[in-house]
């Protein structure tokens, strides 16, 4: 009797072991906070005029109950092709909750749009993201500027979007002012004569980059998510100066440049079925969302804190 009495301890000691185990997250990888706080309508230039106020907005989201400091930020950017789109649009709200979740600062920020038709004037579209790139470096200026104000770790300051989103996040950490400049044929007016960014890591929803050769300037981790049909932001390049997904990967496995790719069979952009920016996206373009996110969460994780 003795003998399975222990026999029966052994057991029961070994299966609440696993289910610990199973039970175990990990900070920055995992859900591990089931509420998040979020501040809405904040400003990243304070002395912005009335008229182009709305264009620098941003959302906080931060971890509810997280005594952590300092914590790393993730800067998110949406898509919408530099016409349209807000900081509210579904995929970044439900990414910016996430990653909260996880433990990140996460702020979802505005950007000036295009006054004029990016999406048919290549032209049009490459100083639309000239300007989305000066507008994001304000914004991290002002979070180093306020990190102890928001908790935040500015030696892990992410930048992450989808689609036009991912563009900015690309070109801001990889181009220098002047080379986005001469690509966009802008004069370069930047305040930022001090070469690139100190960023820690980028996040590329189904974006690209206008030039291969800027992955060189930098050794900033990389994560990319892209729908194998996708024709917006090709994955590989096509025929306009715009290099997607699988190319960035190929390049930055040449570079020894840390990186990781995953590619979504037979989908389009945005991770849909068919592509189409007027219909809200469903739960099965949701659940492709959060798994992109927690793709990118698990890179992240690997890189920047092992």
């Amino acid at each position: 009797m003795l003998k399975y009495s222990i026999l029966f301890i052994g057991l029961l000691f070994t299966a609440l072991c696993a289910k610990a185990q199973i039970a175990k997250r990990y900070k920055y990888k995992d859900l591990v906070f089931s509420d998040v706080t979020i501040d809405k309508d904040l400003s990243y230039a304070l002395n912005a005029h009335p008229n182009e106020k709305k264009s620098w907005l941003f959302d906080l989201y931060r971890p509810k109950d997280d005594g952590s400091s300092p914590r790393p930020l993730i800067i998110w950017m949406h898509g919408g092709g530099f016409k349209f789109g807000t900081k509210e649009a579904k995929g970044i709200q439900l990414w910016s909750k996430s990653f909260a979740q996880r433990g990140y600062v996460c702020v979802a920020i505005n950007y000036r749009l295009s006054k004029k038709n990016p999406l048919f004037d290549f032209d049009e579209f490459k100083k639309s993201c000239y300007n989305g790139v000066q507008d994001v470096k304000m914004a991290v200026e002002y979070f180093k500027l306020h990190h102890m104000e928001y908790n935040i770790d500015t030696n892990k300051i992410i930048l992450a979007g989808n689609s036009a989103g991912g563009l900015i996040a690309l070109q801001a950490t990889y181009s220098t002012d002047a080379e986005l400049a001469k690509m966009a044929d802008v004069a370069d007016t930047s305040a930022n004569k001090q070469g690139l960014l100190k960023i820690a890591g980028v996040i590329n929803f189904w974006g690209g980059i206008f030039d291969l050769d800027w992955l060189k300037n930098a050794r900033v981790p990389i994560v990319s998510v892209l729908g194998s049909k996708d024709n917006l932001v090709p994955p590989t390049h096509k025929s306009a100066p715009l290099y997607g997904g699988i190319d960035i990967h190929k390049q930055a496995d040449a570079l020894n440049l840390p990186n990781e790719l995953k590619v979504f069979d037979g989908y389009s952009h945005e991770l849909q079925r068919q592509f189409n920016p007027f219909f809200s996206a469903g739960k099965g373009t949701q659940k492709r969302w959060l798994m992109a996110g927690q793709f990118a969460a698990d890179f992240l994780y690997k890189s920047l804190f092992h």
